[in-house]
């Protein structure tokens, strides 16, 4: 038996139980995990909340971790015991001391990257690398808008896009946040709470637009953001922590011929070579120093609880992990 966080009912924060559970041996293409570090994203609140549906309910939630190989089922031969590999996406139920994974699903983590870092930036990181180069292929001159600019993805997608030579603006809900935002490469910070973005995309832009948006708040911030787009550009939604946005009619994007798209990273990642190809430029952008991570909140995993509230009442900032209880790092 091992210890998880499990979830029997939708809800607030309070229904994440520490519990023991029983994970098995791994079967055939399997690999038991002994976790290190786990990373916490919106997913994991989302699907808590129900927004998300989990295949069935009791259920141990989290989608990335990284962790020490500690037995190998049958027919594995990429991985043995001992290997420190990262995972990020399906199957969930990254909230454990230990779990059993698909072998093809998890990628060997360099021994330059720290596990708490890498635990912290793998469904993030292969997110903005999606984002970035492939929803919409961002290059040297072009004007992109990042919103929630100081969180997870968007401290990365910051970085990452000013790297590439674009011309970034951010928003942020603090002045607190502007300074981090600046500190990542956003040429232009809007703070929220003090302005109208849409005004102020205008007036950077000279009433020209953007090329993209890269919006992850949803419903507060949807209509706002196609307004912020120049003709043909692209509108990239991935998350709603504001709510799901409200619906759109194709009018809306025939008025400037507007790109919509709503990526999964579970899509772009599906076949093995597109996860180690993603995996492996966000690790070589860490090395590289394109990509700094700032794991600046560690919880114990079983305080999962407590490390939701304070992401949501938004005393966060960059990456939350949590830590089993008792691993030393």
């Amino acid at each position: 038996m091992v210890k998880a966080i499990r979830v029997h009912e939708l809800g607030g924060p309070e229904v994440l139980k520490w519990e023991e559970v029983e994970i098995g041996d791994p079967k055939d293409g399997e690999i038991r995990v002994r976790n290190k570090a786990i990373g916490i994203n919106f997913i994991d609140i989302y699907y808590r909340k129900g927004v998300y549906k989990a295949a069935a309910i009791p259920f141990t939630p989290g989608m990335e971790a990284v962790g020490v190989v500690t037995t190998v089922g049958p027919g594995v031969t990429g991985q043995q015991v001992g290997d420190v590999v990262a995972y990020a996406g399906d199957p969930m139920g990254a909230y454990a001391e230990e779990q059993v994974l698909p072998a093809d699903k998890v990628v060997p983590v360099p021994s330059s990257v720290d596990p708490t870092v890498a635990a912290s930036v793998m469904l993030k990181g292969m997110t903005a690398q999606l984002l970035l180069r492939r929803c919409f292929k961002v290059e040297s001159g072009h004007t992109v808008l990042v919103h929630a600019a100081a969180g997870g993805v968007g401290s990365l997608l910051c970085q990452w896009a000013n790297a590439l030579g674009a011309i970034v603006i951010g928003t942020v809900s603090t002045a607190e946040k502007a300074a981090q935002a600046k500190e990542d490469g956003c040429h232009h910070v809007i703070v929220t709470e003090q302005e109208n973005f849409v005004e102020r995309v205008a007036d950077i832009t000279s009433d020209q637009g953007v090329e993209v948006v890269y919006d992850s708040v949803g419903k507060d911030t949807f209509e706002g953001s196609l307004a912020c787009l120049k003709t043909r550009g692209h509108m990239v939604s991935f998350g709603q922590s504001s709510g799901t946005p409200d619906p759109v009619p194709l009018s809306a994007l025939a008025a400037k011929s507007l790109f919509l798209t709503r990526p999964s990273l579970m899509h772009y990642t599906a076949k093995r070579d597109e996860l180690l190809e993603t995996a492996g430029e966000v690790f070589a952008n860490i090395a590289t120093g394109v990509l700094r991570v700032r794991v600046n909140h560690k919880y114990p995993l079983s305080q999962a609880a407590q490390a939701h509230l304070d992401i949501e009442n938004r005393k966060t900032t960059g990456s939350v992990v949590l830590i089993p209880d008792g691993v030393d790092l």
